[in-house]
């Protein structure tokens, strides 16, 4: 009888041990070593070979014998997620999908599952039913024709058996922790067993040029449950956000070898599944009937996406001498170095003031570009003065109160002026080669916050 052999791992990092330890070496986090069996006792099977061919082994070839080939990717008939894809699915990709619990992982997916053209798609899951997924798929569908299988199964041995049947153009798993594979004697969900399930079905999707699709579930941190080494091993990965208390969800970007790793899709969700935003400045613009102190419209980018986005700010006396400093969508470190120039540069005296910064919609933006829009909304409620909401901002503000230049001034202008905006605030070194006849808005140079305030609060 052949020997089990079992290892250590840890269940932060992936990081394997032959041995139990305290501490991890990759990742410096304790007590985080479990003990797992790694290699099951009796003959070995092919992990998910389905016919007995042989392969040649590959040789080395030069760069320049290599022929060229352009990527034909296959849309969606979703807009979004092609933006966020890079333009559409690329043949053996292998795409991974995170988010919080009910976030709508599944609705998507099944979403997408029953709207591709032309498409066999395989929808396999480890965690609902047959009768859950068909009372999903009659909400958020008229269509019940559509070419879409679903599979409820967990072993990954039983799953490439009905692939090797079916012989699916698309494959969808929901989700990769509930998998197991019986060479590994581990329980579903853990390092060994997500790592070795991912790897089968990455051999699968690259020798077969079958797109798949993995739903991954995330740790209270936020990141994907497993190893870090399963982000590393897909081709895309794509993180799910929003709030389930509201309607919008944001899909954002991670990773992609196929296309720009800042793009971003944007969904409603409603009774009948996801409807996709076309518009994000529809939400990120608030409508209101009269002008009001603290707000601030900025022109911002994401990914090859120019929108206009509403800063808020409440600035007001700190009532237990300590200020607070809070920032909901923004990064608080880089709000309290704005208030540090403000302090510094012009003369604010905000260090007896809380500061509470919001940007509407419930979106995330890193973008430097809003932080000329961000000390106007401040200053606007410091001194309970409101701006024009025919008025935006697209500048970046440096630690000596310069404003500095921002990347793709046109596209923040031309979504400014389709928007009906009058006026947006740049820099002038963006105005060096610029055209302004073809804009109907007006586009005022500045190089110092005082200009700003000067043209906005005289």
């Amino acid at each position: 009888m052949a020997k089990i052999k079992s290892a250590y791992f840890c269940q932060s990092c992936g990081y394997e041990s032959a041995k139990w330890l305290g501490k991890c070496p990759s990742c410096n986090s304790w007590n985080t070593f479990v003990e797992e069996v790694v290699e099951k006792a009796g003959a070995k099977v092919p992990a998910w070979e389905i016919s007995g061919t042989t392969k040649r082994s590959n040789k080395p070839n030069k760069v320049a014998d290599i022929a060229s080939s352009t990527e034909q990717k296959v849309s969606t008939s979703d807009l979004e997620l092609d933006r966020v894809l890079g333009g559409g699915l690329v043949a053996g990709s292998v795409i991974l999908i995170g988010g919080e619990p009910g976030i709508g992982k599944s609705t998507l997916m099944l979403q997408v599952a029953l709207n591709i053209p032309g498409k066999k798609v395989l929808y396999v899951s480890g965690e609902e039913s047959e009768q859950q997924i068909k009372m999903r798929a009659e909400r958020i569908t008229t269509d019940p024709t559509a070419d879409c299988y679903i599979l409820t199964e967990t072993s990954t041995q039983n799953i490439f058996k009905q692939i090797e049947v079916l012989e699916p153009d698309i494959i969808i798993v929901d989700s990769i922790q509930t998998l197991h594979s019986a060479h590994i004697e581990s329980t579903p969900g853990s390092v060994s067993q997500v790592r070795e399930c991912t790897a089968e079905l990455l051999r699968f999707a690259k020798e077969t040029d079958t797109p798949v699709f993995l739903i991954g579930h995330i740790t209270k941190d936020g990141a994907i449950a497993g190893p870090k080494i399963l982000e590393h091993m897909v081709d895309t990965v794509l993180q799910f956000e929003g709030d389930r208390h509201h309607v919008y969800r944001i899909l954002r970007s991670v990773k992609n070898r196929f296309g720009a790793a800042a793009e971003l899709g944007i969904y409603a969700m409603h009774s009948a599944g996801l409807r996709q935003v076309s518009n994000p400045s529809e939400i990120l613009l608030s409508q209101r009937d009269e002008e009001l102190s603290g707000i601030a419209i900025a022109a911002t980018l994401e990914g090859a996406r120019p929108m206009l986005i509403e800063t808020q700010a409440l600035v007001s006396i700190a009532a237990y001498g300590t200020p607070q400093r809070s920032a909901t969508g923004f990064d608080t470190r880089r709000m309290n170095m704005l208030l540090a120039v403000l302090e510094k540069r012009c003369g604010f005296r905000l260090s007896t003031r809380d500061v509470f910064l919001n940007l509407a919609g419930g979106i995330k933006v890193e973008d430097p570009a809003i932080d000329l829009a961000i000390l106007a909304a401040i200053i606007s409620s410091h001194e309970d003065i409101f701006i024009s909401s025919k008025i935006c901002f697209a500048a970046e503000v440096g630690l000596s109160g310069e404003i500095r230049a921002v990347n793709r001034i046109e596209q923040r202008i031309s979504e400014a002026d389709k928007l009906g905006f009058e006026r947006i605030f740049v820099s002038n070194y963006n105005l060096k080669g610029l055209v302004l006849d073809k804009y109907s808005i007006e586009v005022t140079g500045v190089s110092k916050i005082e200009d700003v305030f000067s043209l906005l609060f005289g």
